[in-house]
């Protein structure tokens, strides 16, 4: 009988492997997960380091700031400081304006802002993709609106303050004319710029031209609408706050010219702040919905995102 030798004679128990198990680790190959892994984690650490960065120049502009104030090296009446910003900010919110509450007049500034810009748009993407599609519009068309792009957009405030008056309808417009501009062009652009290889093939398939326009020039033309999107908003609260500063009975451009009517150069800024504060929340919002849509982009490398 031959002799069972040293590792024969060790039971499964005590050995810790079953008959058939796979080692360690087997599971997922180790390199390409350490690579992920390094990658993820150092998108993270750089977005760390992106948000603190930000940060720390805020906030050492906003000290400079107030250190040149205090030290008069800046007249602190004409260009304020941060700590009174953040008072005059304070007392509107827990006192209101002369006009009503804070929080009324953001909400009509943001009423206009958006309803302009939904309006210019939808007028926008439409005459854009249509121009874009049918040349022979393009050639009757386009010599008008050139002449239209190239009249200073802002001089239309006080003709839409005649036309509709103090309430929103002038400041709507406004906004309208700021925003439809560029998401025109960008639309326009973006049906020209359609791989012509994709609709041959939707032809040969037998799309007729309805369908083309919506099954491939228009999905093909988002990107360059929603890069449109997020500059056009800021114009629709460009054209809001210059239609309510011209003349208004409420809104955020309402308290800058009360404020400037006054010499209150705190209430400016601080109107100023409160309107940067709402565009960067409303680009957040558009970048959001921008990213849930275009999922199947590929990442910008380094982008860090």
């Amino acid at each position: 009988m031959p002799l069972e030798t040293a590792s024969d004679s060790v039971p499964e128990s005590v050995s810790g492997a079953a008959p058939g198990a796979a080692p360690a680790g087997a599971g997922k190959p180790p390199a390409v997960t350490t690579r992920t892994e390094a990658r993820e984690r150092a998108a993270r650490n750089r977005r760390l380091v992106v948000y603190g960065a930000r940060v720390a120049v805020l906030l050492a502009f906003l000290g400079l700031w107030e250190v040149c104030a205090r030290t008069d090296v800046i007249d602190p009446f004409n260009f304020s400081q941060p700590s009174r910003i953040w008072d005059q900010i304070w007392q509107w919110v827990t006192h209101g304006t002369a006009q009503g509450s804070l929080g009324e007049q953001i909400g009509y500034t943001l009423y206009e802002a958006l309803a302009g810009w939904v309006i210019g748009v939808i007028g926008g993407v439409l005459l854009g993709i249509a121009l874009g599609r049918i040349r022979f519009l393009a050639d009757v068309f386009g010599p008008y609106i050139k002449v239209l792009n190239a009249i200073p957009r802002i001089v239309l405030a006080p003709i839409f303050l005649i036309w509709f008056g103090l309430g929103p309808a002038s400041k709507v417009a406004s906004a309208v004319v700021l925003v439809f501009f560029p998401v025109f062009f960008n639309a326009f652009q973006g049906a020209r710029e359609v791989d012509r290889n994709l609709v041959a093939n939707a032809r040969i398939l037998g799309a007729d031209n309805r369908r083309v326009t919506l099954q491939v020039v228009i999905p093909a033309a988002t990107t360059w609408i929603f890069t449109s999107l997020h500059v056009s908003f800021g114009f629709a609260l460009i054209g809001a706050i210059v239609g309510e500063y011209i003349g208004a009975t409420k809104g955020l451009g309402l308290l800058v010219a009360a404020a400037q009517g006054t010499f209150n150069a705190a209430g400016v800024y601080a109107a100023m702040t409160i309107l940067a504060v709402v565009a960067l929340l409303t680009e957040g919002l558009l970048t959001f919905a921008e990213k849930k849509l275009f999922r199947w982009k590929p990442a910008d490398a380094g982008d860090g995102r």
